[in-house]
């Protein structure tokens, strides 16, 4: 039986906004840290965000940080945040676990490309973040700030929590199908998730052709303002341009037509969940914002035709690609879950025949979506069927999200919808290498709510 739900007390801890303080000598990031470090204290034993943490090098980093913010030289805008690391992207300081008894103690002794780059640009890295195994669907104990009793979403589960809680202003995830989108849906914070290729992921085991790193923050303007930062060090992975963008958030830009996606989710949604999501189509028209859907528009059709085939493909792609990184039967199986063990089956009864014909479907269905470009601006969809589920031994339903990945665009799951009395993400989808015009588009969305 559910134990009976405990109401926590929190608030996230935006960095970007704090920073005037630092500048003006009111504050630093050492204030600014000690902060997060008493809900830290207080909530880290109920949530389980995190798998390592060093408090004390995370201060004696924030004294050197509030030290260059007196002298008026911070190394960027985010020199002194405070950021939890998803326990797939390598740390020289932390072990890199994976989420596996597997990998338990293991150490890179190098930092992830996302990773060096953010001590670069003076970021204090407090800890290593839950993930469940190998960023797949094997949950890790963490809980939803929320409600305990329910799931904080996977496979970045401990960065959403972690900021929502106001441990951290920021954590580092990654999505290959909904990773980033539906844990900020569920946890109640921002979730940006980039176009393929945007952000280096060097030092990640998530080497997955729809794979990305992905920003949970407090705001929009920090998440844009890690990925930046990580964007200008490190690139974007071998062979892709990077981030395109400025160097600070984009300032709101209202879109003047939007697309409805009802995605493979809106079957699953909840009715009180599709009323949420009707108000904030209505929210939209309100602003003179034309909204088609599939109803009106032949190419929007033609799209949701396609998305709707996004998790089965995602999944049959991934399966294929993990063929390799995870087939760890013949050193101990009985590490391993029975779900991953499924999965390397479903991997091994595939051809190589099989895994060509679904890439060049997806290949097919990226260029028809890439075709609604010229018809909208973005795209309107939830970031998850329903609120967190009651039950930690599921990361809930992420067929609101694969298509975002499916199709490798940018995304942004909005913490402005609510759904039971929980958060709920509205996610704001654009276009490859368009990500600059989505976050645009879905900061001047959040300011109708």
């Amino acid at each position: 039986m559910l134990a009976p739900e405990e109401k926590l007390k929190f608030s996230t801890k935006p960095y970007l906004a704090a920073t005037p303080q630092f500048k003006s000598g009111s504050s630093s990031p050492r204030e600014f840290l000690e902060r997060c470090l008493v809900d830290l204290t207080a909530l880290e034993p109920k949530i389980g965000a995190f798998v390592h943490l060093n408090i004390e090098a995370a201060r004696n980093a924030t004294d050197a940080s509030s030290a260059r913010w007196r002298a008026g030289c911070p190394l960027s805008p985010i020199d002194g945040m405070p950021i939890g690391i998803k326990d797939i992207i390598e740390t020289a300081d932390f072990p890199t676990e994976n989420g596996s008894p597997i990998y338990f103690g293991w150490r890179s002794e190098r930092d992830g490309a996302s990773v060096a780059a953010l001590r670069e640009a003076g970021a204090v890295i407090l800890g290593k973040t839950v993930t469940t195994e190998f960023a797949a669907t094997e949950p890790r104990g963490t809980r939803n700030p929320h409600d305990l009793r329910r799931t904080p979403g996977g496979s970045s589960s401990g960065s959403a929590a972690g900021v929502a809680a106001g441990m951290i202003s920021a954590g580092l995830g990654t999505q290959v199908i909904g990773s980033t989108v539906r844990p900020a849906s569920y946890c109640g914070c921002i979730g940006l998730k980039v176009s393929v290729g945007a952000l280096n992921r060097g030092g990640s085991f998530d080497g997955l052709s729809q794979s990305v790193t992905g920003v949970l923050a407090a705001t929009l303007e920090d998440a844009w303002q890690v990925a930046s930062e990580i964007a200008s060090r490190a690139g974007g992975d071998p062979g892709y341009p990077g981030l395109f963008g400025p160097t600070s958030a984009p300032p709101p830009r209202m879109p003047s037509r939007v697309a409805f996606l009802e995605t493979a989710g809106w079957a699953a949604a909840s009715p009180s969940t599709k009323a949420v999501m009707n108000d904030a189509l209505a929210r939209l028209r309100g602003a003179k914002v034309e909204v088609v859907t599939r109803q009106l528009h032949a190419k929007v059709a033609g799209v949701e035709a396609v998305i709707k085939e996004a998790p089965a493909l995602s999944m049959r792609i991934n399966a294929w690609e993990w063929r390799w990184p995870l087939n760890y039967r013949n050193r101990d199986a009985s590490k391993l879950s029975r779900t991953l063990l499924d999965r390397l089956a479903e991997a091994e009864a595939m051809s190589l025949d099989d895994y060509r014909r679904d890439i060049a479907q997806r290949d097919k269905n990226r260029a028809l979506y890439a075709e609604l470009a010229g018809e909208c601006e973005a795209c309107i969809s939830l970031s998850a069927p329903s609120a967190a589920p009651m039950g930690l031994e599921s990361t809930g339903d992420p067929s609101c999200t694969a298509h975002a990945s499916y199709l490798g665009i940018p995304a942004v799951s909005l913490p402005v919808l609510s759904d039971e009395g929980l958060p709920l993400g509205l996610q704001v989808a654009g276009f490859v290498n368009g990500d600059a015009n989505a976050v645009a588009s879905a900061a001047a969305i959040a300011g109708l709510f």
